[in-house]
C-alpha cells in the first residue's frame, strides 16, 4: 500500500481527492493536513510514502511547507492547484525548486470535462513519485565549477565556434533543472534555444513566466513560424509538437503523440539533428521513459554534441539514463555543469 498524506485546506477538495485514491486501489490516505504546518508537524510521525500538497494554504502555504520538509524529513512531494493567479503560479514553480516534484492540476468533479483523464494522471503520478528516492537538501542554488581539465576535454572535442541552436528536453523534476541551467545564462546568450518540457496542461504558461522572471536569458512559449531569436528559450506548447524548419523558423504540429506524449522530446531532437547537424547541441534531462533518448543519437550521428544529465542530480534517471546506456550521450553532467559548458560552447560565436 502507497501511504499517502493529503495537504489540503478544502475538507470538499480533500475528501474527494480521498475517494479517488481509494477507489484506484492501493493506497492509504493519512489523516487529511488543513494547512502546511500541519503537515510540516505530521509528516515525522506519519512516514508517508508519497505527499499531494496544495499552494494556497492559510498559516503556511505549499511552497514553504515543501521546502521544510525536504530540508528536514524528505519525502516526495507532488503539488497540486486549480489558481492561476500569477503569485501562486510562481509558489508552485518556487516549491518544485524546493524539491516538489510533478506539478497537477486539481481534477475537477466528476462528469466535468476531462475529469477522467485527469483522474488517471492523479493516480500514476502518485504511484511513480511515491517510487522516487530522495535525499536531504537545500533550497539554494548551489554553483557547480567545471574543472579546467574536464572543460578542455569538452573544447577539445567540438568546434566551438559553430553550435547554432541547443534543444533541451525534459520530464519529471525538469522545471528546477531547467532554471539552473538557463540561470546562468547571460541575456545575450548568443543561440536560441528549444525546450520540450512534459509538465501538466495548463501550468505551461506559469513555468515560462517564472524562468522568464528569474532568469537573465528570455523565456517565451514558442509560437509557429517563429524565426528563432539568439537569446531566447522557446517552450513547446501545450499539445503540439515542436520543430525547427531549415529557414530557422519553429514548426508547431497536432501529430499522433510519440511516447505517449505531446510535445516530445524525440519530435525535437530529430527536427534539429535533420536541419542543424553538427552545429546543433542536444541535451536530454531527468524524466520517466524513453522520450528523446534514441534521437539524442540522431544529433549525435550528425555530429552535433549532446549531453545527459548525470544520476545523482536528477529527480528519474529514465530518460537521461536511457540515452546514456545506448551510448547517445557524449557527455553527462548535473545541470549547474551544463550551464557552464553551454556558457564555453558558445562563447566564440
Amino acid at each position: 500500500m502507497i501511504k499517502v498524506m493529503i495537504v489540503e485546506d478544502s475538507s470538499t477538495t480533500a475528501e474527494y481527492i480521498k475517494f479517488i485514491l481509494e477507489s484506484a486501489g492501493g493506497f492509504e490516505v493519512f489523516p487529511v493536513a488543513a494547512d502546511g504546518e500541519k503537515a510540516v508537524s505530521q509528516v515525522t510521525h506519519s512516514k508517508p510514502d508519497v505527499i499531494l500538497m496544495d499552494i494556497n494554504m492559510p498559516r503556511m502555504n505549499g511552497f514553504e511547507a515543501t521546502r521544510v520538509i525536504m530540508e528536514t524529513n524528505p519525502v516526495p512531494i507532488v503539488i497540486f492547484s486549480a489558481s492561476w493567479d500569477p503569485e501562486d503560479v510562481k509558489k508552485t514553480f518556487q516549491a518544485m525548486d524546493a524539491g516538489a516534484l510533478a506539478v497537477l492540476e486539481k481534477p475537477p468533479g466528476p462528469g466535468s470535462p476531462g475529469a477522467d483523464k485527469m483522474t488517471r494522471e492523479l493516480v500514476q503520478t502518485l504511484r511513480l513519485m511515491s517510487e522516487v528516492p530522495l535525499v536531504r537538501r537545500t533550497t539554494k542554488l548551489q554553483k557547480i565549477e567545471v574543472s579546467p581539465g574536464h572543460t578542455r576535454r569538452m573544447e577539445e572535442a567540438v568546434n566551438i565556434d559553430e553550435i547554432e541552436l541547443v534543444a533541451i528536453g525534459a520530464s519529471t523534476g525538469g522545471p528546477p533543472a531547467l532554471y539552473k541551467i538557463l540561470s546562468m545564462l547571460p541575456w545575450d546568450f548568443p543561440a536560441p534555444i528549444m525546450v520540450v518540457q512534459h509538465i501538466s496542461t495548463g501550468f505551461l504558461s506559469g513555468l515560462a513566466r517564472w524562468l522568464d522572471d528569474s532568469c537573465a536569458i528570455k523565456v517565451q512559449v514558442g509560437r509557429h513560424r517563429d524565426l528563432l531569436k539568439a537569446g531566447r528559450v522557446y517552450l513547446a506548447p501545450d499539445e503540439l509538437h515542436m520543430g525547427v524548419a531549415g529557414s530557422g523558423a519553429i514548426v508547431l504540429s497536432d501529430a499522433a503523440p510519440e511516447h505517449n506524449v505531446r510535445p516530445s522530446v524525440s519530435h525535437l531532437f530529430r527536427s534539429v539533428a535533420f536541419e542543424y547537424g553538427r552545429t546543433a547541441a542536444g541535451i536530454l534531462l531527468t524524466g520517466m521513459g524513453r522520450d528523446g533518448a534514441q534521437e539524442l543519437g540522431d544529433i549525435k550521428k550528425r555530429g552535433g554534441i549532446t549531453i545527459a544529465q548525470d544520476e545523482e542530480s536528477s529527480v528519474v534517471h529514465g530518460m537521461p539514463g536511457e540515452a546514456i546506456k545506448l551510448g547517445n550521450a557524449a557527455f553527462v553532467k548535473s545541470p549547474e555543469e551544463i550551464g557552464e559548458t553551454l556558457k564555453k560552447l558558445v562563447s566564440k560565436l
